[in-house]
């Protein structure tokens, strides 16, 4: 039926395109005859109104994959009003066979060859050619939609002759029509997913996506669908979405955790002659606490000797659970209380093992076999599986003791503590140890005490029966408490040794009489009153009886008659001094000896006297002590307090000028060290000049050879009394008297210049400061020269007989060298 109605609406198309046919031509025919037998102006004007046709342009199509031997043609550039009406064919084209193909030309085309038809832009010349003269475009090359879905090319109408463009260009579009030649594609594999087991059925695992390159907007080529190929007994997928969910409920991951699903795509929305693309998706089946922990064995045994130390690890157990991660974590108790007490269990994190261990020591004697209940809990429940079970199983350890031969033990274990009176007597008996041996012989022990803990060998025991007797002389007060170490050990096995601290306490007795606690010194005032408190007093008692003592305080009998003071027990173990009269007077006596007599309470009671030293002082009218002394007192009150502050005024101003004059001098004596060392390094000079004799004491003054001509002594010849001659040297003594005190030196500076200059001249010389000496003798000195060269130029003795004139210094150098006597040769 559709092919008839189809060829009954082209038919009636056709019909209704010839009318309009003949109405176009008989208007045109009668406005040409209008014109030509005299139209009205206004009718010629709008016929001359009418616009030049241009290009009209319309899409062309072309399908892509085209496997023929000849270019494919594309569309025909044709007169406008042929590419607006449509013809017969493009009418009775079948549905969804696509867009018809439009042809293009242009109003200048009368169909003479006159017009070159041109293209370009994309694949002009190459994918697509023109004919130039029909305007035929073919497509030369297999294109590919999903590589390229159009081109825009531009088209040229030219003059043939001329190459001039006849209309202006413009651009049109070939699109490249699609056909279902792509397969879907899963571009996000490989999949995988997770889901708990124990899931409910639906629940959502995973979103698998494929894409297909097709046109999605063309037919069906792109419209992709879901399915399960492998594993749909477990999995479902959602037709549209992919959304993959479960579709049982007893995935158990203990047996098996995990699935490999393939997932199948198919286009054209499955409809036959689709491509379809398929992918492997693994689905990991998590891990959920639905299995509780559970021991292999029912029971486990183990041994362990009686010797072990508490903490030593008696044997591991564990409880295997079916899960994995966190949901295999569990902890390990103790339900039986006995086990309690002698084990302990721990949980090794890494292991999950129970690690049983000792806390109490075991011994065989008492129990030879330990049954211990441990159990094994989940740490993680998860409520949701609280009706497969309790999350939780027992077992059985069962613990042998062996038995091993072991020291004795003493009673009690932690230490025996004795008491014995300081008197007691050597060998008395402080105390007896006991030890015996645990085990089942029972061997006989021998007891000894440790020298290092008892070197003076205070102590002695019995090897037998462990009995503590006294070996020397106690004394509390010296050692309180004696702490000795005791070994016990097997008579038949010498290696089991046990040791035990014993503690003795030394009992206190009354063998120290009590003394007062310091040599207690006190003072009072001149004017103290009657009953003026003047000390209070305590003893001290190297005893320590444990009800305490109580002392007893009284004076001396030999000062039972003092009229001066008295003692006041307060019987608090302490006692006050009172005075008893009053006006003291410290220049009648200034001193009180006080003996006072202290008795304890015993047993037996025993007694000391000690002195409290008493001195009478001087105070103010306020009763501050100014003094004890009898001579400062008498200088403090002639003295007033203004009087004292000015003679320590007075003191304090003499140590600052002592102080100044004593920098002063060092200040000076610095100076003159510094002229003696700048004379030192300037002005030393050495000479031979005799001088003039004994007498003369300032023939070598540095200060005397630098200044030559400054003699103050010689310049003060104005004064009544004249220089004192003597001062100076003898050379210039003689000079000074001889000319009426002008000293001539011509002699001395004629001989130094002439030193200089020779000096200056000599090419040997350094050329810097160095000593030079000159030796110069001079022909002035009274006792001329002493040299012997002299006397052996000359065959007649010299008369040394002025030597006596010179004093009783050179009175034996004038004896030596007196002429000898005739009596004294002759004899």
């Amino acid at each position: 039926m559709a092919p008839c109605w189809r060829l009954g609406a082209c038919s009636l198309l056709t019909a209704l395109w010839l009318l309009h046919c003949c109405s176009c031509g008989w208007s045109e025919t009668t406005r040409t005859n209008g014109v030509a037998k005299g139209e009205t102006k206004e009718q010629e004007l709008m016929s001359h109104e009418r616009v030049k046709r241009g290009w009209v342009w319309n899409q062309f199509f072309v399908v892509e994959e085209y496997t023929g031997t000849e270019p494919l043609y594309v569309g025909k550039i044709q007169d406008v009003l042929d590419s607006v009406k449509p013809t017969l064919c493009e009418m009775c084209m079948p549905p969804n066979s696509g867009p018809p193909t439009k042809n293009i030309h242009t109003d200048s085309d009368e169909g003479e060859g006159n017009i070159k038809y041109t293209i370009s832009g994309e694949g002009a010349g190459t994918i697509f050619i023109i004919d130039e003269l029909t305007g035929d475009i073919h497509a030369t090359e297999r294109l590919d939609r999903e590589e390229q879905s159009y081109y825009t090319l531009r088209a040229q109408a030219r003059d043939r002759l001329t190459n001039h463009l006849l209309e202006s260009e413009s651009e049109f579009v070939i699109k490249v029509q699609d056909i279902n030649d792509s397969e879907p594609k899963f571009l996000e594999g490989p999949y995988i997913g997770s889901v708990g087991e124990l899931s409910q059925i639906g629940t959502s695992v995973m979103k698998v996506t494929a894409s297909d390159a097709d046109d999605p907007t063309y037919g069906s080529s792109a419209r992709v669908v879901y399915s399960v190929l492998d594993g749909e007994r477990f999995f479902t997928v959602d037709r549209q979405t992919g959304l993959i969910r479960t579709a049982v409920a007893d995935l158990d991951r203990e047996k098996q955790d995990r699935y490999e699903l393939v997932v199948k795509a198919t286009d054209m929305a499955g409809q036959m002659g689709g491509l379809s693309g398929s992918t492997t998706v693994t689905i990991v089946i998590t891990d959920v606490n639905d299995n509780p922990p559970r021991f292999p064995q029912k029971m486990y045994q183990f041994s362990m000797s009686e010797g072990a130390a508490v903490g030593t690890p008696v044997g591991r157990v564990i409880a295997t659970d079916a899960d994995m991660g966190e949901n295999t974590d569990m902890s390990y108790l103790i339900k039986d209380e006995e086990g309690g007490e002698l084990f302990k269990v721990t949980t090794d994190s890494d292991t999950q093992e129970a690690i049983i261990t000792i806390k109490k020591a075991l011994d065989f004697e008492s129990k030879r076999t330990h049954n211990v209940v441990v159990e094994a809990v989940n740490k993680h429940v998860d409520p949701r599986f609280s009706e497969l079970g309790s999350f939780r199983d027992q077992t059985i350890v069962r613990v042998s003791v062996n038995d091993i031969d072991e020291p004795p033990v003493f009673h009690p274990a932690e230490g025996t503590i004795l008491e014995v009176q300081e008197d007691a007597r050597l060998g008395a008996l402080v105390g007896t140890v006991t030890a015996k041996d645990p085990d089942m012989e029972n061997a006989p022990v021998r007891y000894s005490i440790d020298r290092s803990t008892d070197q003076e060998q205070i102590f002695h025991i019995d090897p037998v029966s462990g009995a503590i007797t006294l070996g020397n002389i106690l004394d509390r007060e010296t050692a309180g408490w004696h702490n000795i170490t005791v070994m016990a050990v097997e008579a038949d096995n010498v290696s089991q040794i046990s040791h035990s601290s014993v503690s003795i306490r030394i009992l206190d007795v009354n063998d120290n009489p009590p003394e007062l606690a310091t040599p207690y010194e006190a003072s009072i005032c001149e004017d103290a009153k009657p009953g003026q408190l003047i000390h209070s007093i305590s003893v001290v008692d190297r005893d320590e009886p444990q009800l305490g003592h109580r002392y007893y305080f009284t004076l001396a009998p030999e000062a039972t008659n003092n009229r001066h003071f008295t003692l006041w027990d307060v019987k608090d173990n302490t006692a006050g001094i009172r005075t008893q009269r009053s006006g003291f007077n410290r220049h009648e006596q200034n001193v009180y000896l006080l003996p006072i007599l202290v008795v304890d309470s015993g047993p037996p009671a025993l007694s000391s006297t000690g002195t409290l030293t008493i001195h009478v002082c001087g105070c103010d009218p306020e009763g501050t002590i100014q003094s004890c002394n009898a001579t400062a007192y008498a200088i403090s009150t002639s003295l007033s307090p203004g009087a004292l502050i000015a003679l320590l005024v007075c003191m304090l101003i003499l140590i600052v000028l002592v102080l100044l004059i004593l920098t002063l001098k060092r200040h000076r004596k610095g100076q003159s060290m510094s002229e003696d060392e700048e004379d030192m390094r300037d002005n030393v000079i050495k000479y031979n000049d005799e001088g003039g004799g004994e007498q003369d004491t300032q023939a070598y003054d540095m200060s005397t050879l630098r200044n030559l001509f400054d003699f103050p002594e010689a310049k003060s010849g104005s004064s009544e009394s004249g220089p004192d001659l003597r001062t100076l040297p003898q050379w210039i003594q003689g000079r000074m008297s001889g000319d009426g005190g002008a000293a001539d030196f011509s002699l001395f500076k004629g001989y130094i210049r002439k030193k200089v200059e020779q000096t200056d001249g000599d090419l040997s010389v350094p050329p810097y400061d160095s000593f030079q000496t000159y030796a110069f003798e001079g022909n002035s000195s009274p006792a001329l020269s002493l040299s012997s060269i002299h006397t052996l130029s000359t065959t007649s003795e010299q008369d040394f007989s002025y030597l006596s004139d010179w004093g009783p210094r050179f009175r034996q150098l004038a004896g030596y060298y007196a002429p000898g006597h005739p009596e004294e040769d002759g004899s």
